[in-house]
């Protein structure tokens, strides 16, 4: 299944921002069922709906992957499993958008490690300030196991963006999605299962992780590997870098977490650090030839 043509016609980097917002909103929106189930919890139920959603939509014909495909698609699938997890941990502990500034440290340096051009490294640099600015590590006050969290969120995401390009670019459409994202939730269901079914388990559990797994990781997830499969890593991690703000923002009016004046100027820094990080970041079509899986729709 492809992406229809009008999507296909947009600026890759309107497809990351559109799904920076839907990621950072599932996030606000997990808060209400991580004091329900735990943040394991709540990522692992957002995974096996994930998975009920998109092989409701098409399932794939495992019998067309190859040998050599399968080392890529578990670790993206492990990878995006605690990246989720980890994340949600972190969010339970500090401000959501100090925890996606924390994160963002994981895709900057691999926009860092990536760029072949020394003159855009100005943008991470540029973008590190905003970052801090947005933590105020100088009041002292941050949870520790929240940041350790975070940090261990970003050195996923930053594992997720090479490793979805790489699949993005084996597998067309949601088939590699519906491929990775059944790992995910095995992945997570030793961490996940138990706190599901020692939490305060209600009615309304289920159909808000139903309806945050629609928009992440299914919409969300989706439409990055459509992005990164047409830029650069270092445009795409550098991109990123508007997250923070998004996460402050998507904090400010779901979860009434006001900015400071400090992490309002640390959101200008890394806007004017994501719309430097697209310029030029247009990707040429990949070398490895694309792989149809084919999908049978559910009858």
């Amino acid at each position: 299944m492809r992406a229809p043509s009008a999507m296909r016609g947009l600026p890759p980097w309107t497809l990351a921002v559109a799904a920076m917002l839907a990621v950072q909103l599932s996030n606000a929106l997990s808060v209400s069922v991580i004091g329900q189930v735990g943040a394991g919890g709540t990522a692992w139920l957002r995974m096996c709906f994930g998975v009920a959603f998109l092989w409701i939509i098409a399932r794939p014909d495992f019998r067309s992957i190859r040998k050599q495909d399968i080392p890529a698609l578990i670790a993206l699938g492990v990878v995006t499993g605690y990246m989720t997890t980890l994340f949600l941990e972190a969010v339970d502990r500090i401000p959501l958008g100090t925890a996606v500034s924390i994160e963002f440290l994981g895709p900057l340096t691999v926009a860092g490690i990536m760029s072949k051009n020394r003159k855009a490294l100005i943008w991470p640099a540029l973008a590190v300030v905003g970052v801090v600015l947005l933590t105020e590590p100088w009041h002292g006050e941050i949870d520790g196991a929240g940041v350790l969290f975070a940090l261990g969120a970003g050195t996923c995401w930053g594992l997720y963006n090479l490793l979805t390009q790489h699949v993005g670019d084996r597998f067309s459409g949601i088939s590699g999605l519906s491929l990775t994202i059944p790992v995910a939730a095995l992945a997570t269901l030793p961490v996940g299962l138990p706190q599901t079914l020692g939490g305060d388990f209600t009615w309304w559990v289920l159909p808000a992780a139903a309806g945050i797994a629609l928009i992440t990781p299914v919409i969300a997830f989706g439409l990055e590997m459509l992005a990164l499969k047409r830029m650069t890593h270092s445009a795409f991690g550098t991109l990123l870098s508007i997250e923070p703000a998004f996460g402050v923002l998507i904090g400010l009016l779901i979860l009434a977490q006001t900015p400071t004046w400090f992490q309002i100027l640390g959101i200008i820094i890394v806007i004017a650090a994501g719309a430097g990080a697209q310029r030029g970041g247009r990707r040429k079509d990949p070398e490895i030839p694309l792989i149809e899986v084919p999908l049978e729709p559910r009858k």
